[in-house]
């Protein structure tokens, strides 16, 4: 399995003959080497609502008949825009064909601001636990740092998790790595930074204070196999 990180907080997870992409912000952003034009996905997960989440999910999703798995207030807002949409919320995991997606909570928001500047409400925020192969891959979404991360690491065997350290909108990379000690994760890569300036750290640092060899700052289109 070929695990690739794609700036802020984009992750593309190659296994089973598919490909799944979470959060897959990228005409806007600065920081990744993804061409949303061109980017091929069998399946889009979603963390929340924001336009840096959601992104080209509209574009990526009819170009490529792609399934996309959301929060329900959000799946529904996608389905209502043509989209082929599966809702679920916290706590609730379901069996796909390509593996079995779990949905966490994450301490944010979530709403989508439309062209005409108009907000529109897309339920809780949430983390995504997507088990796959026999692996077990966490992403974190936009969230500050809560203590059931504690109970997170707890009941799962999280081969890697992705943790947002910019802060000022999320957890900073002082909260993000007491999450990573609680998670227990295998290995740990940090996202949600550098896209902009208000959210600037130093990965690098980041995944040095992480215990040793578990921290990983990849740069966009960087990999991890599992």
């Amino acid at each position: 399995m070929k695990v690739s990180y794609h700036g802020h907080a984009v992750v593309k997870v190659e296994a089973n003959g598919k490909t799944i992409l979470f959060d897959p912000f990228i005409s806007d952003n600065g920081n990744t080497d993804l061409d949303a034009d061109q980017v091929k996905a069998d399946v889009i997960l979603l963390t929340h609502g924001h336009n840096d989440h959601v992104g080209d999910t509209f574009e990526i999703a009819k170009r490529n008949d792609a399934q996309v798995i959301a929060p329900f207030e959000l799946a529904t807002y996608l389905g209502n825009k043509g989209l082929n949409a599966h809702p679920m919320y916290i706590g609730g995991g379901h069996e796909f064909d390509f593996g079995h997606v779990k949905f966490t909570q994450a301490f944010h928001g979530s709403s989508y601001q439309e062209e005409d500047g108009t907000i529109v409400y897309t339920g809780m925020p949430t983390g995504i636990l997507l088990t796959i192969d026999g692996k077990t891959i966490y992403h974190a979404g936009d969230t500050g740092l809560f203590s059931d991360m504690k109970m997170i690491g707890e009941r799962n065997d999280i081969d890697l998790a992705f943790l947002p350290i910019g802060d000022n909108f999320t957890m900073g990379p002082s909260d993000a790595l007491v999450a990573a000690e609680w998670l227990q994760a295998k290995q740990v890569v940090p996202v949600h930074y550098n896209t902009f300036d208000l959210i600037a750290q130093d990965g690098d640092a980041f995944a040095q204070e992480v215990k040793p060899g578990k921290g990983h700052a990849l740069k966009p289109g960087e990999s991890i196999d599992l």
